[in-house]
């Protein structure tokens, strides 16, 4: 088995996060973590964590990337929709020079405008 070498990169202070966008937050990384590791054949994976207007979750990996007929799996569509359903975005895309990089940004605010979302 391969060893996969995980660095997080978070800022000094982070504003308090609302309940929702915590949540969000630790299960797209931990679902992203876990792709990595069972699918990537990665060495290396960064994890980095922003916040500005947005929480911004960035997960890279050093792995074989995305294929040519890649298809959404039910990680990547919980991720997507765990994003979503804050008002927020995700994005998934081939990393340079190898791998693949996810982005989301959460909302620091509460969105009154979402309904039913998933806990």
């Amino acid at each position: 088995m391969q060893t996969l070498k995980v660095m997080v990169e978070i800022p000094s202070s982070l504003p308090l996060l609302p309940a929702a966008v915590e949540v969000a937050a630790y299960r797209i990384v931990q679902e992203a973590v876990t792709n990595i590791i069972r699918r990537a054949h990665a060495r290396t994976c960064q994890v980095r964590l922003l916040a500005a207007e947005t929480l911004q979750i960035e997960v890279q990996d050093d792995g074989t990337g995305l294929g040519e007929t890649h298809q959404a799996d039910v990680g990547l569509t919980s991720m997507r929709e765990r994003a979503e359903e804050l008002g927020g975005s995700f994005t998934l895309k081939k990393a340079s020079p190898s791998g693949t990089l996810l982005i989301a940004h959460l909302p620091l605010v509460e969105n009154s405008t979402r309904t039913g979302a998933h806990r």
